[in-house]
């Protein structure tokens, strides 16, 4: 695989992709610290957390048709500059003495509106600047450059807060919407629009490519399967730790070992060749029955620990093959529909997990609760390998392009 960073308009694809997850991954503890520290109410902070998660949900089947009407590049170069503007009202308003809460739920709705357009627009614009032999180094790449992201991220956004305020860690995610979408306006991607029809046959058509291809839409559900006993597992799982294991400290710990077991998975993504990516990934993603289980014994703190980033370096090795595969595989013209289905089923789980894991946790015990979780999530992705289109997709060097075998077991 050669490396896509020599290819000009990757390069400037993934600097400010970069540029992005790096202020997003300030937002979250400077947004948890802002909000807590003006109002006190852990309320408000779910209110904003929510109107930025629910428009995201259900616009993103939206968002896919419109990426894969208009040209990918258009749709995240407005979903940047959107972005940007809610980010900057958001910044200044926490940067008054008496900042508006609605208005900050205002702003967070509208960047949720966004980032459904913006998410399914990733992978045509991947596909559009990257031949198809190096697209899993890409995406290693980017989900390398994410998991760098979320290391440096709360460390960055305490010390913003410490030495400026918390508007300010708002204003340089503003900064760096700015500064990817004039990155995107340097590049050009191919487009191959789809037939002219309704947005609902071209919503129909996106789901059909899917339900279409048995190793897609049953790999999806073992998707699905694991966002909700991740979901189990953050509920339950710093309960345990505070309790059982050592406090606080320790469940720090076990957040950091995921986030070095993430960027450990990545840049392991990147250098091999999976033959058999599909099947790979979902046993890749059947590590995560391993934190779940530690977590119901539980286990002591440092098996907890390690099992945690053992099931994330799973999570880090899944993504790129996972992406690659993916748009190699869908045709160019549907690609961002099916992505924001994909996207759908991972998010659309996981409020089920918030919901439910504390109830169910109260009815039979936090131990049975993530032992069935963790059997859940293990038999989902296992089951997978019995359906014969998981077990023969191989690997193949052009894009869009599928083997005899291939097609035969994805209709």
């Amino acid at each position: 695989m050669a490396n896509p960073l020599k290819q000009r308009p990757f390069r400037r694809l993934f600097l400010g992709r970069t540029l992005s997850l790096i202020g997003d991954a300030v937002i979250p503890a400077a947004l948890a610290l802002a909000l807590l520290r003006t109002t006190g109410s852990a309320s408000a902070l779910a209110l904003v957390l929510g109107c930025a998660m629910v428009p995201k949900l259900l616009l993103l089947p939206v968002g896919g048709v419109i990426a894969d009407r208009l040209n990918s590049r258009t749709v995240a170069l407005a979903s940047d500059l959107v972005r940007c503007v809610t980010q900057l009202l958001a910044g200044l308003q926490l940067m008054r003495s008496d900042p508006s809460i609605a208005l900050i739920a205002a702003a967070e709705v509208a960047g949720g509106a966004a980032s459904a357009f913006a998410t399914p627009a990733l992978s045509p614009l991947v596909g559009g600047t990257v031949a198809a032999a190096d697209r899993q180094r890409a995406n290693s790449l980017l989900a390398t450059a994410g998991s760098v992201a979320r290391l440096g991220g709360p460390a960055l956004a305490g010390l913003l807060i410490w030495a400026a305020g918390p508007g300010w860690a708002f204003l340089l995610d503003a900064a760096t919407f700015a500064a990817s979408a004039a990155l995107l306006l340097s590049i050009r991607v191919a487009h191959v629009p789809p037939p002219k029809r309704s947005f609902r046959a071209d919503l129909i058509e996106g789901w059909v490519e899917v339900r279409n291809r048995d190793w897609y839409w049953t790999s999806l559900i073992a998707h699905g399967i694991w966002n909700l006993t991740a979901a189990a597992l953050m509920v339950l799982g710093p309960v345990i730790a505070v309790r059982s294991l050592g406090g606080e400290g320790i469940w720090v710990a076990v957040l950091q070992s995921g986030s070095i077991g993430v960027l450990l998975g990545a840049l392991l993504a990147g250098r091999v060749r999976v033959h058999r990516p599909v099947m790979a990934g979902n046993l890749a993603a059947a590590l995560y029955a391993l934190p779940l289980v530690a977590l119901a014994v539980p286990a002591p703190a440092p098996l907890v620990i390690g099992a945690y980033g053992v099931a994330m370096a799973g999570l880090g090795f899944l993504g790129p093959v996972w992406e690659t595969t993916v748009q190699n595989t869908i045709p160019e013209h549907a690609l961002a529909r099916v992505i924001s289905y994909d996207w759908l089923m991972s998010l659309g789980t996981m409020p089920l997990g918030y919901l439910f894991a504390p109830l169910a946790a109260d009815a039979f015990g936090t131990g049975w609760t993530l032992t069935t979780s963790a059997v859940l999530v293990g038999g989902a992705c296992l089951a997978t390998l019995a359906v014969p289109s998981v077990r023969r997709f191989v690997t193949e060097g052009a894009p869009h392009h599928a083997s005899t075998e291939q097609k035969a077991a994805a209709t």
